[in-house]
């Protein structure tokens, strides 16, 4: 089976749930403290992909980012040779898809081929829920089409699914 070692950025504004997702993927576990992530984070999963009928080996090097930073040089550095992205924003807070098309104008500025897939995280607080499915399918039409999905970091709720989806991206634009 074929090994490939591919950068995925995950891009969102602060308290999103970035590192939560990332997390989740990684260890299975969710934490309700809430801690900064400063600069980037690096973690590494690996996973099976379905592809042309058979199945590839992909380590995703989950590059962590930083939330609410405003676009620089350093930040440009971070994304240049992702193979795709996550953008998340925060299903209680309308503020944050309102920033993902300035996440994805960031990233395909740099990465302009690579995929990316648009996350409403914290479906599970479904009281509080400030943006729809139809609002966020609107923000991931708007994008190039990209595939979206509501998750849950706590729940773990379409966590794998949409790490998965990215994953079928990477390959079929590669």
């Amino acid at each position: 089976m074929p090994l490939l070692q591919k950068k995925v950025c995950l891009l969102g504004d602060f308290a999103v749930g970035k590192t939560s997702l990332v997390r989740r993927f990684v260890y299975d576990r969710f934490d309700d403290k809430y801690i900064s992530t400063i600069g980037v984070k690096v973690s590494r999963k690996s996973l099976i992909v379905p592809h042309d009928g058979g199945t590839v080996r992909m380590n995703m090097l989950l590059w962590d980012m930083a939330g609410g930073e405003d676009f620089s040089h350093v930040h440009a550095s971070y994304l240049r040779g992702a193979a795709g992205a996550i953008l998340v924003c925060d299903l209680t807070r309308a503020e944050t898809l309102e920033s993902m098309s300035r996440y994805a104008g960031d990233f395909w500025s740099i990465n302009p081929t690579s995929p990316l897939v648009i996350v409403g995280n914290k479906v599970d607080l479904k009281d509080m829920r400030a943006i729809t499915d139809a609002e966020l399918q609107a923000v991931a039409e708007s994008h190039a089409r990209s595939p979206w999905f509501t998750s849950s970091a706590k729940t773990g709720e379409h966590v794998e699914e949409l790490f998965q989806a990215l994953g079928q991206l990477i390959l079929a634009t590669r």
